[in-house]
């Protein structure tokens, strides 16, 4: 199947069928934060967020994949912050606020009552602003309780201002009033621990020592799989949620260049998936890779594989960034697609790209779709940002920049 315009080179798809696409009245440039909601009145509305201002998010009916509409479309309060990340749990959606610049408002969460997908109704806020605060760049709110994020807070002052934002963990079973229960950062990270500041990474690689990915799962709702930028992987003891611990840390940066983003583990294989998010143009920071990690023992997490890639050559050409960045999470909520043999991930100009890894020491593409540059992209490549997948087979895909939203079938 080939794709093409009068201004760009044909896309490219391979065990993937494209049955619809969507721009998003125009605001087609999407964050990381997609979740699917299956409403009272049976129709599937999926929740995405934006990259930046002015829109807050947006909802589409895909109950008909091949016909997706919009039912709301929301701004934000101004035009200096972003909400990169939500996930919805039953009727009830949490969603980030980061702002450009510490010191700003709002920057935390905001809970949502989207009983009605049309007319959210804001239920409730937590307060992660200060002087040293963006708020909060992450989340991941599943089980209808508790908030796990990468944030500030009023009384974090960081030893390096990559460093701002840590694990922090909020009650919302009152979501009129979030409370804070528990929190963990790398020590030395703050201003006032009692242990040696972090040894930074060179300057052309130091992108910083916070947390990104919060990810806990009801197989071991004890465990925090936690992605930590230059800090690698860690995994958390949240047995105690007011006292996190370490289990184990598994770093490969350098030689690396660090930015560890997600890790999925795959609990009936004692496997973790870890991804490193590509964040320079023209593959600046080339490799950026998917690795496959033994998790037999979680004190002990040891790389075993990467999943394959494409010759860099082919992409450090087309504009923006290429490598990896977010995985389909198995999220554990109703209308998801679980697997623990199918790996599908966003490459940026890279596409959307499938591994079959049930051999986890020789993984292999079994699928990609690389569509061509949206319209009136400023990069003249795509930037295929996040990913979805529902419990039907179908793949959700978003653009960082302005092409919005990719429906996929897969072929395989």
């Amino acid at each position: 199947m080939s794709l093409t315009t009068a201004d760009s080179r044909p896309s490219a798809i391979w065990n993937f069928r494209l049955i619809g696409h969507h721009e998003l009245n125009g605001f087609g440039g999407m964050g990381e934060g997609l979740s699917m909601q299956m409403a009272k009145d049976g129709r599937r509305i999926l929740w995405a967020a934006h990259e930046s201002a002015p829109k807050n998010f947006t909802a589409i009916d895909v109950t008909d994949p091949r016909n997706p509409k919009v039912v709301v479309q929301t701004d934000l309060p101004h035009q200096k912050m972003r909400s990169n990340s939500l996930e919805t749990s039953g009727d009830i959606m949490a969603v980030a606020y980061q702002t450009k610049q510490v010191g700003l408002q709002p920057a935390g969460f905001e809970l949502f009552d989207i009983s009605t997908p049309e007319m959210p109704k804001s239920i409730g806020f937590f307060d992660a602003s200060g002087p040293y605060s963006r708020g909060v760049h992450q989340l991941w709110f599943c089980d209808g309780e508790y908030v796990h994020m990468a944030a500030g807070a009023s009384d974090f002052q960081p030893h390096h201002s990559n460093d701002d934002q840590f694990y922090r963990i909020v009650d919302v079973r009152n979501p009129s009033k979030p409370e804070e229960v528990g929190r963990w950062w790398m020590p030395g990270q703050r201003v006032g621990d009692n242990a040696p500041k972090i040894t930074r990474h060179p300057p052309h690689m130091d992108k910083g020592f916070r947390a990104h990915n919060t990810n806990v799962y009801p197989q071991k709702p004890d465990r925090c799989y936690l992605g930590y930028i230059d800090g690698g992987m860690y995994i958390l003891d949240i047995t105690d949620k007011s006292l996190p611990r370490v289990v184990s840390n598994w770093d490969n940066s350098p030689p690396y260049h660090g930015f560890t983003h997600t890790i999925l583990p795959l609990f009936g294989r004692d496997l973790f998936v870890v991804t490193d998010e590509s964040t320079v143009d023209n593959a600046a920071d080339w490799p950026k890779l998917i690795w496959i990690v033994d998790g037999r023992d979680e004190t002990n997490p040891v790389p075993i594989a990467t999943c394959p890639m494409p010759p860099v050559a082919d992409f450090r050409g087309r504009g923006g960034r290429f490598g990896a960045h977010n995985i389909h999470e198995n999220v554990p909520v109703p209308g998801c697609w679980r697997s623990e043999n199918i790996i599908i991930g966003t490459f940026f100009n890279g596409g959307l790209r499938a591994f079959d890894i049930t051999d986890p020491y020789a993984p292999k593409e079994v699928g990609h779709f690389v569509p061509e540059a949206p319209r009136h992209s400023p990069l003249g490549a795509i930037q295929l940002n996040d990913v979805f997948v529902d419990d039907r087979g179908i793949v959700f895909c978003v653009d960082r920049v302005i092409g919005g939203l990719y429906i996929l079938e897969m072929d395989f």
